[in-house]
């Protein structure tokens, strides 16, 4: 009997392996590509329904990387970054807020998280996140933010030629928009462009990334997109899922 039950453990033991290397119920790639990633959402855009838009994606982020997400609600044009301890231990921040006038010691938060590399995600308004560190658009994201275009019109989303092998571009496709186009006429020399905006009067850069740089930032991905319709959008979803997984070192090989 006691043979018997060693011989029936081996075997448990080896068929679990064998399910292991086959992808079965005991592989790990069976788990959420973003499964324990920590994600810190900061919501501070009124005149694009931040909170709402943002609520959909913390949706789609749970859902499709499995991620832990919290949204944090901040006043636009406030002084205080609700929310902030959680860039201790976040892997990404999720940037949408609006001129927001941090105190020095909550911006040093800011700034630690980006030292450290924590991934971040900057959407539309990101480029002016924060009136205190209005160099966080050239430094950090590798824009070069300098307003937008007179008014709402139909524009088409491209694929750049060069980015679309990126794993933030897996599965992307081009789409069309309605916001203004953000004016952004240089961007930093190691960005990668993704997607560009186009419309009868302008053709701009609209999304990018930059890998990280030691000692100074992680990762970083930037779109001007993010306009209430856009969260809806298939494409855009992906995009920025992508992104989240990419800049928390989740990457997909294409």
């Amino acid at each position: 009997m006691r043979g018997l039950s060693i011989s029936i453990g081996f075997g448990a033991m080896l068929a679990a392996i064998v399910a292991m290397a086959a992808g079965g119920p005991a592989s790990a790639a069976e788990k959420p590509a973003g499964a324990g990633l920590k994600v810190a959402i900061f919501s501070g855009s009124k005149e694009y329904d931040s909170n709402e838009s943002l609520e959909k994606l913390k949706k789609v982020l749970e859902e499709k990387l499995g991620a832990q997400c919290s949204i944090n609600i901040v006043e636009e044009k406030g002084t205080t970054l609700t929310g902030s301890e959680q860039l201790e231990s976040a892997d990404v921040a999720v940037i949408f807020t609006r001129r927001v006038a941090l105190s020095a010691e909550e911006l040093a938060k800011v700034k630690k998280f980006v030292q450290r590399g924590g991934g971040i995600v900057g959407i539309r308004t990101a480029s002016h996140a924060f009136q205190t560190w209005l160099e966080f658009d050239h430094e950090i994201l590798g824009g070069s933010y300098n307003n937008h275009y007179g008014k709402e019109a139909p524009a088409e989303v491209l694929v750049e030629e060069k980015g679309k092998e990126h794993p933030v571009m897996k599965g992307v496709k081009g789409f069309a928009t309605n916001g203004k186009g953000y004016k952004n006429p240089k961007l930093a020399e190691d960005a990668t462009l993704l997607l560009r905006i186009k419309a009868k009067e302008y053709d701009e850069p609209a999304a990018w990334v930059r890998d990280a740089k030691t000692g100074e930032r992680g990762r970083v991905f930037y779109t001007s997109l993010g306009v209430q319709k856009d969260f809806d959008d298939p494409e855009f979803q992906k995009l920025v899922v992508n992104a989240v997984g990419w800049t928390g070192g989740r990457d997909v090989a294409k």
